[in-house]
């Protein structure tokens, strides 16, 4: 009788809400029906046309027009969403809207709704003027986050500081059950796949600027790319590190709960590795003899290394665990909230380590705290990126589910089929190329998070993954207190992707953005409505369109922004975007996407936009932090003592970005660089020990934080000097492969120009194979137009590392001169004058004028020898002074060039003294010396021909030889004996050598050739 009572009242509910609901229908279809219709069709047409001005959309329709008294509601459909609304464009819509009203409704105010809101409550809060001090924003006070970098001499006020991003890279590695095999999860297309490609934005460029701004960056895949892992751990290491423990006063013992151990080489299944072991503590002290903790490595291989450490969070832990982390001579501390993030690894920074065993090399965590008698706990430590150690294959019951979409079938109802027997295997790439699912279980995050499907899917697991461990991050704070989790306060979360697609015209597919808000009854835990995640959306959208059509392209294509389920929108608890930046399937996008360039602005837009939004969450002034620094020189003012001097650089893109102080940062022979020296002005002086290289390299700061590092500068007095070098570093390309296009082909050359990575490139998976326009996608294995090897999935290409005056001053030095450095800029705006030295080593590296994307648009950058330069070359030779200058287009660029001039190759041939014979000269990395009137130069030389992780790839080297009397080659490729390298001798001296001097292989033959090049121009 109850049952039935009950369902009788809801059913009396029912007639009443449909009642209720047919009325408003009616009394709108009436309402509609009374105002003109062909005026209603011509707002929308209008609302069409003013969209296409900003974003690639469809129609926007007029649904139903709502007259009530003097106030008239116009219902737009979805479309009108997708649009970047301001208050400045609102007034226009409104204004313009009003214009087309029929007399009698000329005095009514007008309103436009769609998805349920007025498009005026669309404007983000950090673009409205008049702000709602009611509304409730996405933020929780944060005293201390989860890791504090005490050694850095700065605090971005108006940055990021104590803020906290949970971000991701799309996809990775993974096991495909239904294939028995490892894969990627999209395909290989114009030389890269999206698995990696979205890293190439993430860890090099937007990761460092979020930190650089202050924040704590979590996300769920290996952000190390070194190949090399050692793990350290009180429970025993499996290999020949080291744990010890030094006690006083407050000793170790063993903590409550577990911990960390190391006790297998692969992982299977759902064990964990933080299941397995203990935990250490002690109690923290403010003064008195302290208790330490020390995990020292034993190193493989000298490089850089990631550092993580682990922890249990107890709930007396201390908000302040001291870590200090010794690396190549250098120090740096850390403060880490052992209340947060305990359980699972915790990353501090990258470090460069000598190899082996020693206290130059450790990790060191004492219980010296601002706090006292708070528990300290010590786990493992972890080292290094490594490889997978996560073998898969068929699942426990013998069962795999289909591979649905993100904005598919909710978890927990995928169709299930009978799987092939399979045994577990790992997949034998480095962890970072590898899906969140794996990290996952590495980092000890409960299998819950990361197997929805109790291992029969990977595929669905890993995307379904990420938003669940975003909510396991901040599980048990005050932004998601009803789940378990690690008490991280996240404060946004980004899914990057690429997107699929093409376009038949060589034009933009663009940038889409996705959010979700009905869910969670639409708020987050604090009562923030889940609109943030539009704002989110809108800021970091607008920004990345914006800055792309300002600088690089004006017809880039802003896509709409979805209020859909996808996964990565739908399950986080915090305002989340998932970007869709570009099609990595559609040449015209890649074009752009591929060059370090666009990569740099794309991560400095989002961070932009990162930024803007938490700022205005926290109604905080924001101030975006600096770009690099330039215009640098390097010159001895003493004996022993030089000057630094450099030039800020103006963002003409943000009015907050400018220089207000300077980080200076030194490295001692081959050491790592120091903590820094804040600098107020734009130079810096500092005394060198004779016989010993010291370098430089500058960032710029201001109140939002640091900018990324300077090219960096060297210097060395030798200790009984033959004279000084000037080294000008004029190689600063960094720059997208060559590339092609043709009515039926189209497509990468990379054997013609690979390009130049910033540092490294971590994306490239090989060469195009596939440059047929018409050639359709089959399936990942067959990918169509734009189809790529594999035969460099999981190498890391190096780049430009703008540390050459290093590597030039070592043999200079090592051959009895002093040498100094400047950059190609300092020159050519005449900062620093050539004549003041009596050689000059010109360094051009892979230095050629290039274009970005389609080219047309913006001018060209990176001349071999601007104006400017050629100028000062001229003045210098024809006062005496001798020059040498080595690079892989130094004759090409002024001869073969569509932009190259005439006066280009005049001063090539008249004061350079050589010509260009042809580019692409060799393949073999060979050069053997040439008879000729200077025995100086002989031997033979070997140069990095190929793609390696140590130094950039020459692949097209120069063929040039002597132009006019007093020229001779020195110099040829062994494999075909065309010149590469000639030499002139006249009323001044030059060395031209069509291969880069910094590629030759090994320091010692480096040290042979530059001591023939200094031996030929001071004899007589």
């Amino acid at each position: 009788m109850k049952h039935k009572k009950t369902a009788g009242r809801f059913g009396h509910k029912t007639k009443c809400l449909w009642w209720v609901i047919c009325c408003c229908l009616f009394s709108q279809a009436i309402q509609a029906q009374t105002f003109p219709k062909n005026i209603q069709e011509q707002i929308g047409s209008y609302l069409t046309a003013f969209s296409k001005k900003e974003v690639s959309i469809g129609k926007i329709a007029i649904d139903s027009v709502d007259i009530r008294k003097n106030r008239i509601v116009f219902f737009a459909n979805t479309n009108c969403s997708y649009l970047p609304f301001r208050e400045d464009n609102v007034a226009e819509i409104y204004r313009n809207i009003k214009s087309l009203l029929p007399e009698e409704y000329k005095k009514h105010t007008v309103q436009v709704r769609t998805e349920h809101h007025a498009i005026e409550e669309l404007i983000p809060l950090a673009f409205r003027t008049k702000k709602d001090n009611k509304q409730k924003t996405f933020r929780q006070m944060v005293n201390k986050p989860l890791v504090t970098r005490l050694s850095i001499p700065y605090s971005p006020k108006y940055g990021l500081k104590n803020k906290h991003v949970a971000l991701w890279q799309s996809h990775g590695f993974y096991y495909e059950s239904k294939l028995n095999r490892w894969e990627w999860q999209r395909a290989r297309t114009f030389q890269t796949v999206e698995d990696l490609y979205t890293q190439s934005f993430v860890l090099p460029y937007l990761i460092p600027m979020l930190e650089n701004a202050g924040a704590n960056v979590l996300i769920p895949r290996e952000r190390d790319i070194q190949t090399a892992e050692i793990i350290i751990d009180n429970d025993g290491c499996r290999n020949n590190s080291h744990y010890i423990e030094h006690t006083s006063t407050n000793g170790w013992r063993t903590g409550e709960g577990s911990g960390f151990a190391h006790l297998r080489k692969h992982y299977v299944d759902f064990e964990n590795p933080f299941q397995e072991g203990t935990c250490r503590v002690t109690e923290s002290i403010r003064k008195g003899a302290e208790s330490r903790a020390e995990w020292i490595p034993d190193i493989p291989e000298k490089g850089r290394y990631a550092v993580y450490v682990s922890y249990r969070t107890f709930a007396n832990s201390t908000t302040d665990a001291r870590y200090t982390v010794y690396h190549g001579g250098a120090c740096s501390e850390f403060s880490v909230n052992q209340q947060m993030g305990g359980g699972t690894w915790i990353y501090l920074g990258h470090f460069d380590f000598d190899k082996g065993k020693n206290d130059a090399n450790k990790v060191v965590l004492s219980n010296r705290s601002s706090e006292s008698g708070k528990l300290i706990s010590a786990d493992a430590v972890k080292i290094g990126g490594g490889y997978g150690n996560i073998a898969r294959g068929t699942s426990q019951d013998a069962t795999v589910t289909a591979n649905v979409k993100s904005s598919d079938t909710p978890a927990g109802t995928d169709e299930m089929f009978p799987a092939i027997n399979s045994p577990n295997e790992i997949s034998g790439y480095p962890r970072f190329t590898e899906a969140a699912r794996y990290w996952m279980q590495w980092a000890g995050i409960p299998d819950t998070i990361y197997s929805d499907s109790q291992g029969k899917n990977d595929y669905t697991d890993d995307y379904r993954s990420r938003g669940k461990w975003v909510n396991y991050l901040c599980g048990g704070s005050s932004l998601n207190p009803k789940e378990k989790g690690l008490n991280i306060p996240i404060d946004l979360a980004f899914a990057f992707h690429s997107d699929a697609g093409t376009t038949p015209n060589d034009s933009i597919v663009g940038t889409l953005g996705i959010f979700f808000t009905d869910v969670y009854d639409g708020q987050y835990a604090n009562g923030t409505s889940r609109y943030a995640a539009r704002e989110l959306t809108d800021l970091i959208q607008s920004q990345i369109v914006n800055d792309i059509r300002s600088l690089y392209e004006p017809r880039w294509s802003r896509r709409g922004m979805w209020d859909k389920p996808y996964s990565e929108a739908r399950t986080p608890r915090v305002p989340t975007m998932l970007l869709e930046l570009l099609s990595h399937q559609n040449f015209a996008d890649m074009r752009y996407g591929i060059d370090p360039r666009f990569r740099f602005t794309v991560s400095r837009a989002i961070y932009k936009g990162m930024l803007r939004f938490i700022c205005s969450q926290y109604a905080q002034k924001y101030v975006v932090q600096p770009l690099p620094v330039d215009h640098l020189r390097l010159q001895f003012v003493g004996p022993n003592e030089v000057e630094l001097s450099w030039q800020g650089v103006s963002d003409p893109l943000e009015p907050t970005a400018e220089a207000q102080q300077y980080i200076v940062y030194t490295r001692i022979g081959d050491g790592t660089f120091d903590n820094g020296t804040l600098v107020k002005r734009n130079s810096f002086r500092n005394i060198q020990s004779p016989g010993i290289i010291y370098s430089y390299k500058v960032t710029a700061l201001n109140e939002g934080g640091e900018s990324f590092p300077s090219e960096i500068l060297s210097a060395a007095r030798a200790v009984n000097e033959k004279g000084t070098v000037l080294i000008v570093n004029g190689f600063d390309r960094i720059s997208a492969p060559a590339d092609f296009t043709g009515d039926s082909i189209a497509g990468f050359t990379d054997w013609i120009d690979h390009g130049v990575p910033y540092l490294h490139d971590i994306s490239y998976v090989g060469p195009m194979k596939e440059f047929r326009r018409s050639t359709p996608w089959v399936d990942d294995d067959a990918a169509g137009f734009g189809d790529s090897h594999s035969n460099c999935d999981t190498l890391v290409i190096a780049g430009n590392t703008f540390d050459y005056p290093s590597i030039h001053g070592a043999s200079i030095l090592k051959a009895g001169y002093s040498f100094v450095s400047c950059s190609n800029e300092a020159i050519e705006s005449k900062q620093l004058s050539l004549s003041d030295y009596p050689i000059v080593d010109l360094i051009l590296g892979k230095q050629r004028q290039t274009k970005m994307g389609r080219g047309g648009v913006v001018p060209l950058q990176f001349k071999t020898f601007s104006t400017g330069l050629q100028e000062a070359i001229t003045a210098y030779c024809q006062s005496g002074g001798h020059i040498f200058v080595s690079g892989a287009y130094v004759g090409s660029d002024l001869w073969d060039h569509p932009a190259a001039t005439p006066a280009d190759r005049e001063f090539a041939t008249n004061t350079l003294r050589f010509q260009w014979r042809t580019g692409q000269a060799a393949i073999t990395g060979e050069v053997k010396s040439a008879p000729s009137p200077f025995p100086v130069f002989s031997g033979r030389y070997d140069y990095h021909h190929v793609l390696n992780k140590t130094a950039y790839v020459v692949e097209s080297p120069d063929g040039i030889e002597p132009a006019g009397e007093g020229g001779h080659t020195i110099l040829r490729y062994a494999e075909n004996n065309i010149s590469a390298g000639v030499a002139y001798q006249g009323k001044y001296k030059t060395c031209i050598l069509g291969f880069p001097f910094e590629s030759v292989r090994t320091g010692e033959a480096r040290d042979r050739l530059m001591q023939s090049i200094l031996t030929f121009f001071n004899q007589k």
